[in-house]
């Protein structure tokens, strides 16, 4: 049953067990990761909302040279983050009726990975930051050590392992 190839638009069943078409592929494809992207993108918005309310609490003044420039390196994670998350959907509406959709896919999924890597970044930043302003040095090295690990085994490792033992398409 493998990848058959159809010279028409005609439903053929692929390695998926799925029976559709490329075009039909694509597009759930599209469908699927911009779904993903609604679930992702509001914990980036609010996480950014945070960060932007920061200097203007009384309290900012009183953080560290490096927690000041720790507050800068999350904050500007946060916006690529956001930029890239949101890019394949202003991707999706420039190309709209291009027949693109394939290459959206391709590019999407690129665009979410390496955002969600600035978020996951941009979270054990936060975290680092938070923890260290309330309780000091050494819980912010092992909260955010714990969350950074937490990141790449849920996010990444598990998910890549996983891959790794799946047959080839």
């Amino acid at each position: 049953m493998g990848d058959q190839r159809s010279s028409s638009d005609q439903p053929v069943q692929r390695d998926s067990g799925r029976f559709e078409s490329e075009e039909e592929r694509a597009d759930r494809n599209l469908s699927d990761l911009l779904q993903e992207l609604r679930v992702a993108l509001p914990g980036v918005q609010v996480l950014f909302a945070f960060l932007l309310t920061v200097p203007f609490s009384q309290r900012f003044k009183e953080l560290s040279d490096f927690e000041e420039k720790l507050y800068f390196g999350v904050l500007i994670c946060v916006c690529l983050a956001t930029v890239l998350l949101v890019a394949p959907t202003v991707g999706h509406r420039i190309l709209f009726r291009r027949q693109q959709k394939e290459y959206l896919v391709t590019v999407a999924n690129n665009l979410s990975l390496a955002g969600m890597v600035l978020l996951a970044l941009a979270m054990v930043g936060a975290v680092a930051l938070i923890s260290g302003f309330l309780f000091g040095t050494a819980t912010a090295v092992v909260s955010s050590a714990v969350m950074a690990v937490a990141f790449a085994g849920f996010w990444y490792a598990g998910p890549i392992v996983r891959r790794a033992k799946l047959p080839p398409r």
